[in-house]
């Protein structure tokens, strides 16, 4: 066992998502049943210092890019203890979020001056009581607030991820693109995705990136553009003649972009996930509390990732919700 981390279809693995917690404070439509889950045993979460251990391990065999994901990441105390732990990690060269963004204005300096680097916020609407609706929460929470307050503590670039649905907040979608106009950040539309009891909102209400792109440019001409600079993953950047910031689309229903797959994921309770949709983990959890060495287990783990996903044949791994899994 030498050499980088590859899986069996030749692509080198060097991105990890860290789910920090199951639980959510939102119960958003497409992600969650509106009465939660079946929420995991304290005993059975990884601590800091045991996601920071597998970090380290896996960080010299490859391991550069980190997401820190939940559920709700953020609703986990003190998470900037663990951003200060993997930030000490020599070979980590990027450390990212993901977050519904509602308590991004309190805490985005202190997680800054722990060495995050960026953000990707949820925001699948600009008006208060469809935000609540999606969400089944009464929030006032602002999207367009939280992400100025990530922005101003240096959480740059800003990714806002908008899930797509017809009917729903469809009609939105220019609103958030003249964003660009306004601000240097990146407006992705994410087409809708089928996952457990959630499936019923599937092929009704999905819309199409080739839709999409074609009513956004109904504002301006679009432009293939470069992404950001940091974090470039599965998205296609466009640019508005104008605008400051880019327009992206991701299309794991009409486009699978899985022949470029280069993450796995670590679940809260200490699974490795290979693909969101797949079913195939390895118990890392288990080797990591008997201090046996974790590379053999990644490997293993490897050599099963699929070569792709099977969303369109409506096989979903299992999954309740994406919550789950961090997305």
């Amino acid at each position: 066992m030498s050499g980088p981390l590859r899986d069996a279809h030749g692509r080198e693995i060097e991105y990890l998502r860290i789910s920090v917690t199951d639980r959510c404070n939102f119960r958003c439509v497409y992600c969650m049943p509106p009465a939660g889950l079946e929420w995991l045993p304290k005993s059975d979460i990884l601590s800091y210092e045991e996601i920071a251990g597998v970090v380290a391990q896996l960080a010299p065999l490859g391991l550069r890019r980190l997401r820190i994901t939940g559920g709700e990441p953020t609703i986990r105390p003190q998470l900037e203890r663990l951003v200060e732990m993997l930030r000490s990690i020599p070979e980590i060269d990027d450390i990212s979020l993901s977050t519904n963004g509602l308590r991004l204005p309190e805490l985005a300096a202190t997680l800054r001056a722990a060495g995050l680097d960026r953000v990707n916020m949820s925001a699948d609407s600009l008006r208060p009581d469809r935000i609540k609706a999606i969400a089944r929460r009464n929030t006032d929470f602002d999207p367009i607030f939280a992400a100025t307050a990530a922005e101003r503590a240096g959480l740059s670039p800003i990714k806002l991820n908008v899930v797509v649905m017809r009917g729903i907040n469809d009609d939105e979608l220019l609103d958030f693109a003249r964003l660009t106009f306004e601000h240097d950040w990146h407006i992705r539309f994410i087409e809708l995705m089928p996952v457990g009891e959630m499936r019923e909102l599937t092929w009704e209400r999905v819309v199409p990136s080739d839709e999409i792109l074609e009513r956004l440019g109904t504002i301006a001409s679009l432009t293939p553009a470069i992404g950001p600079a940091r974090g470039n993953g599965p998205a296609r950047y466009f640019r508005l003649e104008g605008a400051l910031g880019t327009v992206g689309v991701i299309t794991p229903m009409s486009h699978t972009y899985c022949g470029s797959c280069n993450r796995v994921r670590l679940t809260a309770d200490g699974r490795l996930r290979t693909c969101l949709y797949g079913d195939e983990e390895v118990d890392l959890r288990t080797p990591l509390r008997e201090g046996l060495p974790l590379e053999p287990f990644f490997r293993s783990a490897l050599a099963t990732k699929p070569l792709e996903h099977q969303l369109l044949q409506m096989r979903v791994g299992g999954l309740r919700a994406l919550s789950q899994v961090g997305g």
